[in-house]
Order: structure tokens, then sequence, then C-alpha cells
């Protein structure tokens, strides 16, 4: 799988499972996603939420996207929380995916997340025999 072949695949989902780790134990949450052109997922939340504050705590996160049609990503990497110019683009590139995000930012308590990934498995259980493949992301 070519790293243009992910994105398109990972832009073809707007839902994640992201997992983070809380003392040691998992925790994961469902949240819609928006995929940048280098591969960064971002995503809002409350800062008020378990994700949030785990991500702050522990930065590793990993990802499943793409349950539906037996084909999945699964993703690994760290999380930030970008400001300044970085969060202004982060936004642009989230409220082209979700239009209804500009209303959420008035919410307080709202929060934005971006993972880079830095390991990624694809998944397709439809060929014969399955497709499976790893890369390494930079």
């Amino acid at each position: 799988m070519t790293r243009a072949e992910l994105l398109a695949f990972l832009r073809m989902h707007r839902l994640a499972v992201v997992s983070t780790v809380h003392d040691g134990a998992p925790q994961a949450a469902v949240v819609g996603i928006a995929v940048s052109d280098n591969l960064e997922i971002i995503f809002d939340t409350l800062t008020t939420s378990r994700k949030y504050q785990n991500l702050r705590g522990d930065p590793r996160a990993a990802l499943v996207i793409g349950w539906d049609a037996e084909q999945t990503a699964q993703v690994e990497g760290a999380a930030d929380f970008p400001s300044g110019a970085e969060l202004t683009a982060c936004k642009q590139v989230y409220f082209a995916a979700w239009p209804d995000g500009p209303e959420r930012e008035t919410w307080p308590n709202i929060g934005y997340v971006r993972i880079r990934p830095n390991w990624a498995r694809f998944s397709d259980f439809r060929a014969v025999p399955a497709r499976i493949e790893e890369m390494t992301l930079p």
C-alpha cells in the first residue's frame, strides 16, 4: 500500500475508534476524524473528556478506521494539541470534513487533537488471500 492509497482510504471514513491509556488501562472512544495531506488525523473533543486528558498525560494513541466492508486501517502515533497557525490549519482540514465543526468550536471546553501516525496496518479480508500490509511512517 502506498502512502497515497492509505490517505485515500482514511479519507473515505469519517469515524475512528481512538484508544488511549490511563493508569496502564486501555480506554477507547469513537471520534469524528479528518485527515490532512500529511496523514495527520484531527478530531475535536471536550477538554474534560477522558481521551483528551489521557492524551495530555501520555500522547501515544492507536486508532482503528474503516471497519465496514471487511477493510480496516490500524494506525498508531503520537497526539499533540496544536496552537496558533498550526491550530488554524488543523481546523481548516477538520471543518472541511465536518461542516458543523465551527458550531462546536463555540462550545465551552472544546479542544482539538492531532495524531501524527508513525505506523499503519491495512487489512482487506475481502481479498483471497487476505491483503495485509504494514508501513512505517516518518
